[in-house]
């Protein structure tokens, strides 16, 4: 008995050795070509593209998309690419198709034709609502490790906007970095960065000024080599600017801002991968004009924890905020320990939330009766026949 039960210890362990073995081979093709680390490859995307099992494929990550256009980069080269008919086919919404960052495995044709046969899986990815009354998720930037959210030190400065913008991010999955540009512009930039400090703890708050090169090499720390970031933020805040200044040379157009109002002009149009020299990779993408939350329970928890923990002592377990006895979230304010107008964002970015899921809540009840009409439709056609 015991001399059967150690031939089946072996060979199981010989079994798993085998398997170990294979696995690191065909895994250490990829996982040790520099050019791929520098991509942002590693082992959560290898492990996953090792899954496919297709000898055909080959690793390529979507460096520009453009309309439904792609550019698509393997460790040497980059291609024009088109998506493969089955991606088409099962997609049901805008996150089935490909965006910038995404990993993917390709198909090559030809020197500079390529097509994507599979979306590797997101390990993070900057969702926000589609512009509009359309109930859609539009990927800004997939598989992120630091988004930058810049805002300018000029009449564009808003706190409220910047909250938002950190919920998208704490929802994403990547690191939110707060970059306050153009302090050649403000009197007292420190003050801004402390109001910033106060509703974004633990965040890093960095002032810089590309006009005067101050303040640049502090944003280049905080991409290291093989690492990828997004930069978002409102038109004319510079992100092109300071994408620019990383690169030390002018490869992306920039506009001035309009001086009547200080409001900036789309320069960026499609979002876009850059690789730094020195390694790194950072997304650009267009202003954004319209930010709508898209499923982001979880990045509002984060971006406003300080209201979470007050609420905590809150005589009522279901307290409102809004006049409730014992409230400590309203004696808060009153001690002037926290905003009456950062309650009242939190208060508005729920209720959006709220709204977005009934909404979606009611146009899946929509879409599921839709389904069964066409089943009875078909049903009631056979039986005739």
């Amino acid at each position: 008995m015991n001399s059967l039960a150690d031939k089946t210890v072996r060979f199981e362990r010989a079994v798993r050795r085998s398997e170990e073995e294979i696995h690191v081979h065909l895994n250490g093709l990829q996982l040790k070509d520099p050019h791929l680390l520098d991509m942002g490859w590693n082992s959560f995307f290898a492990n996953h593209f090792l899954e496919l099992d297709d000898p055909r494929l080959v690793p390529a990550r979507v460096v520009e998309e453009s309309r439904g256009i792609y550019r698509v980069r393997r460790a040497r080269e980059e291609y024009a690419a088109k998506i493969a008919g089955k991606i088409r086919y099962l997609a049901q919404a805008r996150k089935d198709f490909p965006a910038v960052g995404d990993w993917v495995a390709i198909a090559p044709h030809d020197e500079s034709q390529s097509r994507i046969e599979c979306i590797l899986p997101r390990k993070t990815k900057l969702s926000r609502k589609v512009a509009g009354r359309e109930l859609n998720e539009q990927i800004v930037a997939a598989n992120v490790d630091n988004v930058f959210v810049v805002s300018s030190l000029n009449r564009e400065f808003n706190l409220r906007r910047i909250e938002r913008y950190l919920t998208l991010v704490w929802d994403s999955g990547a690191a939110p970095v707060v970059l306050l540009n153009k302090t050649d512009l403000c009197a007292d930039a420190a003050a801004q960065a402390s109001a910033v400090g106060s509703i974004a703890p633990g965040i890093p708050v960095l002032l810089l000024s590309v006009l005067q090169e101050a303040g640049v090499e502090s944003v280049r720390n905080h991409i290291s080599r093989g690492q990828t970031a997004a930069f978002v933020g409102s038109s004319g805040v510079g992100k092109s600017t300071i994408i620019n200044a990383l690169l030390g040379a002018t490869s992306l157009r920039v506009q001035p801002v309009r001086e009547d109002d200080d409001r900036g002009r789309h320069t960026t149009t499609s979002r876009q991968m850059i690789f730094l020299p020195g390694g790194g990779i950072v997304i650009d993408t267009p202003g954004m004009r319209e930010l709508q939350l898209w499923d982001s329970e979880e990045g509002l928890s984060r971006a406003f924890e300080d209201i979470a923990a007050l609420a905590e002592n809150c005589k009522f377990r279901d307290c409102g905020h809004n006049g409730e006895p014992g409230c400590a979230v309203e004696a808060a304010i009153q001690e002037g320990q926290l905003g009456s107008e950062r309650l009242e964002n939190h208060r508005k970015l729920q209720a959006e939330l709220r709204f977005q899921q009934r909404k979606a809540d009611s146009e899946l009840a929509r879409q599921e009766k839709e389904r069964w009409k066409k089943i009875h439709k078909a049903m009631r056609h056979k039986h005739r026949n």
